[in-house]
């Protein structure tokens, strides 16, 4: 069978599951009831609606992707949240209802999300459904009480209900998004959260610092604290979209140093790139944090480099048949050429330790759980390979269970078994 090619797991693009269908339908009831709801009341100074709307539908032109394949739009959501927190005009005070915070918010969204579905990308409407939910939170709980006055007429007194409503809508956002990763990757959703929350927390604090600005600008600029206060943003985003095509482009590289052993010869077509998505899925499964499944991809991608030190390939490339002194050679090797990149030296510390035991002989230090975690999905491709037979996996699992007392750790061995009995493996 031919190795399919390597693409790591995210969400996806076209398919939703239940979950993420519950999460855009019920932001699609709740934006049909205050569209509704707008167009009976009337709209609220339509000049302010008209510049929010084209500033939020402007920043989901401009929406970019995280790592972890996390959509965001913080110009879109600093605007949208901007609305809902907009006191005055001027001197004219804003009367625009929750509902048509939510209305004007959602319409920009839909305008702005058009050209992304006229050139073929995906419309991301969990992500957007997210966004949504976020600021009509914060909405519902302000604008009720700005349009009766019950917010002070002080800024001392006015921004630190904005900062802990901009913070509601940053949990929010984070809590939803960490709730469908975890149910596309089968994470820990603790685990999963405080990867939101982290990557999140930088560009989060950006958009609320802009959002709480351009409302209280407004008062004395006017709608054109829209334009000023948002040049940052965009500066920033501009920024950040650079950093993802950076970090892209390593990636690439990394995968493409990868398949040189199986060009060569070294090892079977697709080796890698299955050790890959199989010891991601196994930190996953044992709750590993995301800068730390980074390490173990890289280094699953590159563990077997070590193999172009040697005169002749290892039948199959399996080196789990080949003695203890040769496995350390292989490792050490590979983790002297990572090395020479100079920005990679835990991934190399990862690759020399691949081939120790889960218990040393005598006073030996127990290798990382990476490197232990790469150990056993190793052996398990070099048993199984490119195979779809579940009892090949399962025998495979049960060899590697008879050498938990010193050669695998038993907790990896045990994630493995549970992939293997949900049959994930079989979908990496």
């Amino acid at each position: 069978m031919a190795a399919r090619r390597y693409e790591p797991r995210g969400f996806p693009r076209q398919v939703l599951d239940s979950g993420q269908s519950l999460l855009v339908v019920f932001a699609g009831l709740l934006l049909i009831a205050a569209v509704a709801q707008t167009a009976v009341a009337g709209v609220k100074d339509v000049r302010a609606a008209v510049a929010f709307g084209a500033l939020i539908a402007f920043g989901e032109l401009l929406r970019l992707t995280m790592p972890g394949d996390r959509e965001t739009a913080p110009i879109a959501m600093a605007g949208a949240l901007a609305y809902a927190l907009l006191l005055r005009i001027g001197n004219d005070p804003a009367r625009q209802s929750a509902q048509q915070v939510i209305a004007v918010t959602a319409l920009g969204m839909i305008i702005g999300a058009l050209p992304h579905l006229a050139v073929g990308r995906p419309a991301r409407l969990p992500a957007m459904a997210a966004r949504l939910l976020a600021v009509a939170c914060v909405a519902a709980i302000f604008r009720p009480l700005a349009n009766a006055s019950l917010i002070g007429s002080r800024w001392w007194s006015e921004l630190p209900v904005m900062v802990s409503l901009v913070i509601v809508a940053w949990l929010v956002e984070a809590v939803i998004a960490a709730l469908i990763r975890t149910d596309a990757l089968r994470a820990r959703f603790g685990v999963t959260l405080l990867d939101e929350l982290r990557v999140q927390l930088p560009l989060g604090a950006a958009v609320g610092a802009s959002a709480i600005l351009i409302a209280f600008a407004a008062e004395i600029m006017g709608l054109w604290a829209v334009a000023v206060f948002t040049a940052p943003l965009l500066v920033t985003q501009v920024a950040l979209r650079r950093y993802a095509g950076i970090r892209a482009t390593y990636l690439q590289t990394v995968r493409a140093l990868a398949r040189v052993t199986e060009i060569g010869g070294y090892v079977e077509a697709g080796h890698s790139a299955r050790v890959s998505r199989l010891s991601v899925a196994i930190g996953r499964e044992l709750g590993m944090p995301e800068p730390q499944l980074l390490e173990l991809e890289y280094a699953a991608l590159m563990h077997d480099i070590g193999q172009l030190s040697l005169r002749d390939p290892i039948p199959g490339g399996a080196t789990v048949l080949v003695v203890r002194e040769e496995q350390r050679r292989i490792a050490e090797y590979g983790a002297e050429v990572i090395e020479q990149a100079g920005v990679l030296d835990a991934v190399a510390d990862i690759v020399r330790r691949q081939s120790d035991p889960c218990r040393p002989a005598g006073r030996g230090q127990e290798p990382p759980l990476s490197s232990r975690i790469i150990r056993a999905a190793n052996a398990f491709d070099d048993l199984v390979g490119s195979s779809v037979e579940p009892s090949r996996a399962a025998a495979a699992v049960q060899r590697l269970r008879l050498d938990t007392a010193s050669e695998y750790d038993p907790r990896v061995v045990e994630a493995l078994s549970r992939l293997v009995s949900r049959r994930s493996v079989l979908g990496l």
